[in-house]
């Protein structure tokens, strides 16, 4: 029997409270929560009390001597990041050439730029470590029943099931309003891209999960209308995948009639993913419409987050026991995946600075 593996929560805000706690709690007999850090000791507190209830060892941390110690003990060999997404990439590196396995929350980076200076960083790590670090990204839509489900993952085949595809559409009317938790974060107002590329992301990796296929270029019209929102607060995009196919990405940040849905049409079919409830529990509805007049309805609550969190932590036992370069990791969490995703958001604003240009998709 291997020991459990120790891991540390860098960040105690909203999604460290109501999301990682919480989850992590779900499957706390998998690893040991070591320790909880903040900046400020406050922030720490809170956080670790609500632990507490599930891990009632874990340590308070904070400031930059908090850190040291963190980064210092030998007995993590996790580290989920949770911080602003200005400092993420540059805490994720430290703590990498450290020699910690990190899952970080998304955006991976602002921008292509970002991501590809990190990328070079963390590629050259190996030539120094024992052991080449994990570096995950945490965007939860990759490990949605309903997109694993539905999707090309594992070799299976949606056009088997609607045949050639024709069209690709994805709609997002947001609700990230004054009653959203969320709608004050100053560090998502002062980001690149403001909440259009926080939020993109999921939508972008449900996408590419669905059709199975990058997509190569895009042109795109942004504007800013809701004056309470940073700028861009809307995109209208037109894309094609690499295999040809085209499709839409039209995403609304704040809307009085909130709706987020994938929809795929093929030749014999259509299968279409569309978040919302059923009996009082969130998650997606997978509806396939057949040629036949046929349809089929599946719901899937949430869980992406918990089997995320699973599956990173099923990551750090493996690469603990190998103790060498050999385990990379599953790769819907790597962060070439996270780097992906911005590829396409960060080509669309682009797009969008530029009229409805043509760019190209940057490839990792």
């Amino acid at each position: 029997m291997s020991e459990k593996p120790q891991i540390a929560i860098l960040g105690a805000g909203i999604f460290v409270r109501t999301q990682y706690i919480p989850r992590l709690s779900e499957i706390s007999n998998l690893f040991l929560l070591k320790s909880i850090w903040s900046r400020t000791q406050e922030s720490a507190r809170e956080a670790v009390k609500i632990a507490q209830k599930s891990f009632p060892e874990v340590e308070c941390k904070w400031g930059d001597a908090g850190l040291d110690e963190i980064i210092a003990d030998a007995s993590i060999s996790g580290v989920a990041v949770v911080l602003a997404g200005q400092t993420q990439v540059e805490m994720s590196l430290r703590l990498l050439r450290a020699g910690k396995h990190v899952l970080q929350e998304k955006p991976a980076a602002s921008s292509n730029s970002e991501v590809e200076a990190a990328l070079l960083q963390y590629s050259s790590l190996g030539a120094n470590l024992p052991h080449h670090p994990i570096w995950g990204v945490a965007e939860n839509y990759r490990f949605e029943p309903a997109f694993v489900e539905v999707s090309s993952y594992r070799g299976k085949k949606l056009v088997a099931e609607i045949g050639d595809i024709m069209s690709v559409q994805v709609i997002v009317e947001g609700s990230m309003n004054s009653s959203n938790p969320y709608f004050s974060s100053s560090w998502r107002r002062n980001f690149t891209g403001g909440f259009i590329l926080d939020m993109g992301v999921h939508f972008v990796a449900g996408l590419r999960m669905l059709v199975g296929c990058e997509i190569a270029s895009v042109s795109a019209f942004t504007s800013h209308v809701d004056s309470t929102l940073p700028p861009p607060d809307n995109i209208s995009s037109v894309f094609q995948l690499e295999n040809g196919h085209t499709g839409i990405f039209v995403m609304v940040v704040s809307s009085r009639s909130p709706t987020i849905l994938w929809k795929v049409v093929g030749l014999k079919g259509t299968v279409q993913v569309e978040r919302g409830t059923e009996d009082g529990k969130h998650g997606y509805t997978v509806t396939w419409f057949m040629g036949d007049g046929q349809r089929k309805t599946f719901f899937y609550p949430f869980s992406g987050v918990t089997e995320e969190l699973k599956t990173f932590i099923s990551d750090i036992s493996q690469a603990n026991l190998k103790k060498d370069h050999s385990y990379g990791g599953e790769p819907r969490l790597s962060v070439i995946e996270g780097a992906r995703d911005i590829a396409v958001l960060d080509a669309m604003l682009q797009s969008g600075q530029k009229h409805g240009a043509f760019v190209q998709v940057n490839k990792f």
